[in-house]
C-alpha cells in the first residue's frame, strides 16, 4: 500500500461524498474537488444523465465553477481531487486550465486520459503539464463504482427477464 499525503486523502474523501450525489439521479458516480491553498473552492459530481448533456462530467462542472470562483480562466497553483481518472474531454479541461496538479482515486484502463490509455495531462507536446497522482483511495472509488454497475446491470436483467 502505497502512502498518501493526509491532504490528498483529506480531499479525496470531499470527492468521494460528491460522487456518491451522483447516485440520486443514476448517474455514474464519479465526484471532484478543486482546491487552492488548502480550500475547497468548487465541487461537484457527474451530471450527465441529470442533464442529458454529455459533457456534465464532474472535473468540467468543477472546473466551470472554479473559474467562475476565481474570475480568471486559468487554475494557477491548483489540485483536482477526482474519483476516476479523467478521460480525454476532462484530461484537455485541466491541461487548458493550467491546474497544476491532479489526484485521482480509480484508474480507467478503457478511456483513462492520465496514465492508462493517453498522457495528456503529462504530454511534452502541449503546452502545460500537470503533476499526476494516482491512486488515492483506490478501493474506495472502486467498490462505489462496481457497485453501481452491478446495480445497473441487476435493473436491465429484471427488465428484460
Amino acid at each position: 500500500m502505497k502512502n498518501f499525503e493526509a491532504l490528498d486523502i483529506k480531499y479525496m474523501k470531499d470527492a468521494l461524498s460528491e460522487a456518491k450525489k451522483s447516485l440520486l439521479s443514476e448517474d455514474v458516480p464519479i465526484g471532484a474537488v478543486i482546491v487552492c491553498e488548502d480550500k475547497i473552492i468548487s465541487r461537484a459530481y457527474n451530471q450527465v444523465e441529470k442533464k442529458n448533456d454529455s459533457t456534465a462530467h464532474a472535473e468540467i462542472i468543477a472546473i466551470k465553477r472554479a473559474v467562475k470562483k476565481n474570475g480568471y480562466k486559468h487554475l494557477l497553483n491548483c489540485t483536482i481531487y477526482t474519483t476516476l481518472e479523467p478521460c480525454a474531454m476532462c484530461a484537455g479541461a485541466i491541461v487548458l486550465a493550467r491546474i497544476k496538479r491532479v489526484v485521482f482515486a480509480s484508474f480507467e484502463p478503457k478511456c483513462g486520459a492520465s496514465l492508462s490509455l493517453f498522457n495528456i495531462t503529462n504530454d511534452k507536446r502541449l503546452n502545460h503539464r500537470c503533476q499526476v497522482t494516482s491512486g488515492v483511495l483506490e478501493l474506495e472509488s472502486s467498490t462505489l463504482l462496481k457497485s453501481f454497475f452491478k446495480e445497473i446491470r441487476a435493473k436491465r436483467s429484471q427488465n428484460n427477464g
